[in-house]
């Protein structure tokens, strides 16, 4: 049997060639992120295994880099047009899992599993020869996940550093799942209890402190949370070691298993609940470093927002924070994305560069490298985007980074918005409950057409706000490069 293939009719022609031209229109208008942003891999060391874990930024543009492996190198070159000529040169060895680094006053500092420490350059010969342990007074066991995090030097000199439950799960350790700020002295204060796992640990314009915590036991969903001084972050397995200090009060009454945040914040004074949560697999699954933008702009119009790396997806999310009735909170925004390794060090030069370490030993991410050191340049264009998201006592308003298009923008059902929260238990995780779905009422759009006040009926203190604006376009008619973002509604203005 003979099969003939039947002709096209000049119309069936001119609808496809028609469709094909609409469709390649519309993939050109379509935003991407090398639009906006150029990632590149800066060269490692030929032969290193280099499992980034911490970033320093020095003077004359060098970097210093550490590894899980306990190696420390310095690299210039990578700021500079032409990554082919990067150089690095080792500068010490044999130190513990270093978490946090930064350079001052011809010392390098950093935080490792058992100590604080600085090492210098004594006799000029580009090795580390003077090391100085700045403080100890935390325990360590053998333990794979007793991880210590340190933070940059804040206002008062003072690192901060929060430590890793053993195990992730219990307090066999001296001061397991708490926060201490280490003094330029040495001396180690108690600041914060309540903490689980966390990936890194960093400031926001103001000064005030915050850390990433990751999604397990009396954690449903991995988040951002503000290390006021004093706090119980949720976490009550390392609050025995109250019997050890007196620094911060006494101890918080124990949670009740099975609740809810908003609930157990009326039993416990101290307890100050996460400022972002970031929801489970729709925002990543094991948050890491922060970096604040403070650049004034060269990195685009996120002046103030906090950059929080992603180790299991490979990404970088967007925070941007507000503080209402005296607590912390605020939305999350996906940002970039394609990294080559799980993302632990976060770092921002002052050119705007932001330094991205990777590592995926023991770890799995989306990202294929087993390591990666990688540079993410801003290339002058803004893309549409919510910049940020705030709450009103009957709402929301939320700002974009370019004018609206007034009749998109105005329409309800431009917008969609669904709430949750969770379960607050000593079991892994939480699944989202208590669902609602806030109705938008109506929709105002400012005279400079860069806002938008959004009139909500139902919203839930205590709950994520997910808010998705599919029908918003710009102006010039483009759409969002991301339409959606989370807020979580720790306080509702008065």
């Amino acid at each position: 049997m003979k099969f003939t293939r039947p002709q096209s009719s000049p119309r069936r022609t001119w609808q496809l060639g028609a469709f094909l031209l609409l469709a390649s229109l519309g993939s050109a208008s379509a935003q991407k992120q090398s639009d906006f942003y150029t990632r590149e891999e800066i060269p490692m060391p030929p032969g290193e295994v280099l499992e980034l874990s911490s970033i320093a930024l020095m003077p004359d543009q060098k970097i210093a880099v550490a590894s899980r492996r306990g190696d420390l190198w310095i690299c210039t070159g990578a700021y500079g047009s032409d990554l082919s000529q990067v150089k690095w040169s080792k500068f010490a060895e044999g130190l513990h899992e270093p978490l946090g680094m930064f350079y001052k006053d011809g010392w390098l500092y950093l935080t490792q599993r058992p100590e604080v420490t600085r090492l210098k350059d004594s006799d000029g010969d580009g090795k580390a020869d003077t090391f100085e342990t700045i403080n100890s007074d935390w325990g360590i066991k053998g333990d794979y996940h007793e991880y210590a995090f340190g933070s940059e030097p804040d206002k008062e000199g003072n690192i901060w550093t929060v430590f890793c439950l053993t195990g992730s799960f219990t307090a066999e350790s001296k001061y397991r799942g708490w926060c201490m700020r280490i003094t330029p002295k040495g001396e180690m204060i108690p600041t914060c209890s309540g903490i689980r796992s966390p990936g890194g640990i960093g400031f926001n314009a103001e000064g005030d402190t915050f850390y990433t915590d990751n999604q397990g036991p009396w954690n449903g969903s991995s988040s951002l949370k503000w290390l006021k001084p004093g706090s119980f972050q949720g976490n009550p397995e390392g609050n025995k070691f109250y019997t050890e200090t007196k620094a911060i009060g006494a101890r918080p009454v124990q949670p009740n298993d099975n609740s809810r945040i908003i609930k157990e914040r009326k039993r416990i004074p101290e307890f100050v609940p996460p400022a972002v949560v970031l929801p489970h697999a729709k925002v990543g699954q094991s948050p890491s470093g922060i970096a604040c933008d403070l650049t004034g702009g060269k990195f685009g119009p996120w002046e103030k927002q906090l950059y929080i790396g992603e180790q299991t997806k490979s990404e970088v999310q967007r925070i941007s924070l507000e503080k209402v009735n005296g607590l912390y909170q605020g939305a999350v925004f996906h940002f970039l994305s394609g990294f080559e390794a799980g993302i632990v060090p976060v770092r921002q030069g002052e050119d705007g560069s932001l330094f991205i370490g990777g590592t995926n030993r023991g770890w799995a991410s989306s990202g294929h490298k087993p390591f990666t050191f990688e540079r993410v340049r801003w290339t002058g264009k803004t893309p549409f985007e919510m910049h940020d998201i705030s709450a009103l006592k009957d709402g929301f308003e939320v700002s974009f980074t370019e004018p609206v298009d007034p009749e998109s923008a105005s329409k309800p059902e431009s917008y969609k918005m669904d709430a949750w929260t969770y379960i607050y238990r000593a079991e892994y995780g939480s699944p989202e409950v208590d669902q609602v779905t806030p109705k938008i009422t109506a929709v105002e759009v400012s005279a400079d057409k860069k806002k938008v006040r959004l009139k909500v009926d139902g919203m839930v203190q205590g709950h994520v706000h997910h808010l998705e604006a599919p029908g918003v376009k710009s102006a010039s008619g483009g759409k969002l490069w991301h339409d959606e973002g989370w807020y979580t509604l720790n306080e509702i203005p008065k």
